[in-house]
Formats: C-alpha cells, sequence, structure tokens
C-alpha cells in the first residue's frame, strides 16, 4: 500500500470515530460508552500498521487461521491490541483461538461452549466470551436462536463455567436493523448481561441509538476488496 493509500485509511478511521462521537451524543451516550472494533479481516500489514500506528487498538478478525499468520507479529510491537474473533469457531480451533483473541464473539452452539470449556481447564488464557445469537433466525447464518438463547446462556454458565459478558448479533440484510437490535438488548437485560456487539459499517449509528457497546467497522475504514 502507498503512503497515500494509507493515509487514506487513517482518513477513514477518524472519520468513522467522529461519526461514533456524534451517534453516541445523539443518543445521550458518553464517548467512551462505544467501542469501535475495526475489522481487519482479509487486510495485512500495509493496511492494518497504519491504524495500529493512529492509535487503534481493538480489531476484528473472522478465521483463527488467517489471524495466526499475522497477529502475533501485530501483538508483539503493540502490545495493548486487544482482537476480537468475530467469524465462526470450530471445535477444533477452540485451542488456538484461546490462545490468540482477547475475545471470543461467536459462542453459538453447545459443541463449542464445550470445547471452551476444555480450553479453559488447560490454560489460564480467559479471553471475553460473548454469545452469538441468530435474532433473523437465518438458516444461512450461525447463532442460537432467540427463544433458545436464555437456557443457553444459563447452561453456558451452570454446565461449562463459561464467563460469558455480552451478546452478538449481525442482523438480516434485508431487514430494518433496529429491530434486532433491541431483541438483543432485551435479551442481555434480562440475563444480566451489559455488553452489546452490535451494528456495523451501514448501520452502527442505529446500533448506537438501541445500546450498542461495541460496534464492528470494517469497510468503511479499510474499504472494499476488489
Amino acid at each position: 500500500m502507498s503512503d497515500a493509500l494509507g493515509s487514506d485509511v487513517v482518513a477513514r478511521l477518524r472519520q468513522v470515530r467522529a461519526e461514533i462521537d456524534r451517534a453516541s451524543r445523539d443518543a445521550g451516550r458518553k464517548k467512551a460508552d462505544v467501542t469501535l472494533v475495526a475489522v481487519s479481516k482479509t487486510y495485512f500489514a500495509d493496511a492494518i500498521v497504519p491504524v495500529l500506528e493512529d492509535g487503534q487498538r481493538v480489531f476484528g478478525e473472522n478465521r483463527v487461521q488467517e489471524s495466526l499468520a499475522k497477529w502475533p507479529e501485530f501483538k508483539a510491537r503493540f502490545p495493548d491490541v486487544e482482537l476480537h474473533l468475530i467469524g465462526p469457531l470450530q471445535s477444533n480451533k477452540a485451542k488456538e483461538a484461546v490462545a490468540l483473541f482477547d475475545v471470543i464473539e461467536t459462542v453459538d452452539r453447545p459443541s463449542i461452549a464445550e470445547a471452551l470449556s476444555k480450553e479453559f481447564l488447560k490454560t489460564d488464557r480467559r479471553p471475553k466470551l460473548y454469545v452469538q445469537v441468530n435474532t433473523g433466525e437465518e438458516v444461512q447464518k450461525a447463532g442460537i436462536p432467540p427463544l433458545e438463547a436464555d437456557a443457553f446462556l444459563q447452561r453456558c454458565r451452570d454446565e461449562w463455567h463459561l464467563p460469558i459478558e455480552g451478546l452478538m448479533c449481525i442482523p438480516p440484510v434485508d431487514e430494518p436493523p433496529s429491530a434486532h437490535f433491541g431483541l438483543l438488548r432485551k435479551i442481555a437485560e434480562r440475563n444480566g448481561l451489559q455488553t452489546l456487539s452490535m451494528g456495523m459499517s451501514a448501520d452502527f449509528e442505529a446500533a448506537i441509538q438501541m445500546g450498542a457497546t461495541h460496534v464492528r467497522v470494517g469497510s468503511a475504514i479499510f474499504g472494499h476488496r476488489g
């Protein structure tokens, strides 16, 4: 990436930060209430380093293997980075995920909860965990159905002894997102959870209005691939 393109990425990052700040103010919330998760999937050092150098420290990745190829070096240079797994986790990748990620946002089925529980018994690493809820009940999308979320959260706590800290969702692309954000917030409230990871490049302002604590923004910062 040229210096000019690197500057473009930083300019877009700063614009997104300004939009998050404005949306937070409009919602009567404090700037510190909303964390930007910069979604760096498919991008490598030439795009990510300028963002790191501009002070961004929270990043999201979709795949364990891709993350293992690039983030250990970044974390060595920037040890205060917080890395979120926001893509599907396979049970056989639980060990690598626990070792690398600081937050796993996609606890979405019993087999993953069980795999993470077993891994926690083997290591002192304790990444924060969010349960992914499939608010639109889309067959092609991961996540616990809303009507099963309460019971699954209870099992995570009682059966697998997992310290679930929040919820995550990805609304259907063809529906207004606010209803899905509101549903996620209601599930969180009745289960005593404070953290809501919801909202992406196209709808993070609506998510902030509905109580998001983390917004996952990729293309608005890094641009579109292809």
